[in-house]
């Protein structure tokens, strides 16, 4: 419903930020990075006001010419029940290959996504987070 999907992008947050923010009921999820081919931020989510999950990353792209941030939000919105966090473990289409592992659960996790484009790794990214106090 925000970066993947192409929607609810809001006013940057921050001097130079992207932001995206979706809303159901009492639940507010809030993304904002700063960066484009190497960048790092900060998935949130709150619950009545309070805040209940985290998510900090960073990435970059290692081939600016073959790099398609479709082909990225296209594997992120294959997520699956097993793989929450960012994309399923491994996804294909067209030559482009996205690969993530993670390690952990809901409440304390790592992980670390790569995508290829005919065995070139021309992307990385790592990630953690889990539920806050």
């Amino acid at each position: 419903m925000t970066y993947a999907g192409k929607s609810n992008e809001v006013k940057g947050t921050r001097l130079d930020s992207h932001d995206y923010r979706y809303i159901e009921g009492d639940f507010v999820y809030h993304d904002t990075y700063v960066g484009s081919s190497i960048f790092a931020g900060e998935e949130a989510i709150s619950y009545k006001g309070k805040s209940v999950y985290t998510m900090n990353y960073i990435g970059r792209v290692l081939n600016k010419d073959k790099f398609s941030g479709d082909f990225l939000k296209e594997s992120l919105l294959n997520a699956d029940i097993d793989h929450p966090y960012r994309g399923p473990s491994i996804y294909s289409h067209d030559g482009y290959t996205y690969k993530c592992e993670s390690s952990g659960d809901v409440y304390w996790y790592n992980g670390h996504e790569e995508i290829y484009l005919d065995n070139e790794k021309i992307y990385e990214f790592d990630f953690h987070g889990g539920v806050v106090e």
